[in-house]
């Protein structure tokens, strides 16, 4: 018996054929929008690098939060700009921070709403670091113990103002097992953890720390960040995580290290996230905006291809116009 020759093209002579055919369906089910919430009220202030963003106070964040729940996506997460900084990041971790202020304020809003919460020091440490200094500026070094011993505590005052997934995203050993412990002994164990896994020192992150004021005032984070270089450490990284409590993993950035998102897709059976951060939306909007590029088209397929390689959550700056493109499809 002889077959045809197989011929693919036909499968992609009309767009209804390929939309039959394709292997990855996007949608926005898996979107999480990131949000900058600041003291005070009526603050809208707009983020230079990163057109369409902005840091909010509380009042006009939970505005943002009924438009990003109306065109359907499930989960934010929120990163905090307290009103006062100090070398232990304080305002992190205390009752009345702006961030567990937000959480109260979006679940009474839209109770519907997945909160998640950044967990770590850098936008609350006057130094910009992400732990505990020791030493002076010359030969500092962050100080692991102390730093989860606090990290524990900001994910415990996240979970009492009503955080649905608190994401640890210092890089600090053991804190996810500190964390998993602190929040179960005080009856949260439902509250699930999003670990930055494979967290890279990367040259992608700088329109982030415009919005979020968390640039390091001395040295870099080469000492608690990934090297670019390493693929194998990072499985290593995933795997003392979910040993230590995690539930979801994430790989960041996103288009740079989509081998990573694969390679940790094939090897762990749990949900894995990618985010797609700060520079990699600034380049794109930056292009758009000269004409360089179709904005629509290039995000969608940085959406898929991130999709392609194993993300089912995307952490996205985007995640407003996707879900508006793909609500028109």
């Amino acid at each position: 018996m002889s077959f045809p020759v197989h011929r693919p093209r036909r499968l992609r002579s009309s767009e209804a054929l390929r939309s039959l055919v394709r292997e990855t369906r996007i949608s926005a089910a898996g979107l999480v929008y990131p949000m900058f919430v600041c003291p005070g009220s009526g603050v809208r202030a707009e983020v230079s690098s990163m057109p369409g963003i902005a840091q909010q106070s509380a009042d006009k964040l939970v505005e943002e939060v009924r438009e990003a729940a109306d065109l359907g996506i499930p989960a934010v997460i929120l990163f905090g700009l307290p009103e006062h900084k100090d070398e232990k990041g304080t305002e992190g971790y205390i009752a009345s921070g702006v961030v567990q202020r937000a959480i109260e304020a979006i679940r009474k809003a839209r109770p519907e709403m997945l909160v998640i919460t950044d967990v770590c020091l850098c936008e609350y440490t006057s130094h910009g670091h992400c732990g505990v200094i020791e030493g002076e500026k010359s030969a500092a070094k962050i100080a692991n113990d102390p730093t989860i011993e606090l990290l524990a505590k900001m994910a415990l005052s996240h979970a009492q103002a009503g955080a649905h997934i608190v994401a640890p995203s210092d890089m600090m050993d053991g804190r996810v097992a500190a964390i998993r412990k602190r929040l179960d002994a005080n009856s949260f164990e439902d509250v699930a953890i999003l670990s930055y896994a494979a967290k890279y020192c990367s040259g992608f992150y700088g329109p982030f720390r415009e919005a979020a004021q968390s640039a390091p005032q001395f040295g870099d984070r080469r000492s608690y960040q990934m090297d670019p270089a390493n693929s194998r450490e990072a499985l290593k990284e995933v795997t003392q995580d979910l040993e230590e409590g995690a539930d979801i993993i994430m790989v960041k950035p996103a288009l740079p290290y989509l081998d990573l998102i694969h390679r940790v897709r094939e090897a762990f059976d749990v949900p894995v996230a990618a985010y797609n951060v700060s520079g990699e939306y600034a380049m794109v909007k930056a292009a758009a905006q000269n004409g360089w590029i179709d904005e629509k088209r290039v995000t969608l397929e940085i959406f898929t291809a991130i999709q392609r390689a194993g993300a089912s959550i995307v952490l996205t700056y985007h995640a407003k116009d996707l879900a508006r493109w793909l609500k028109a499809c």
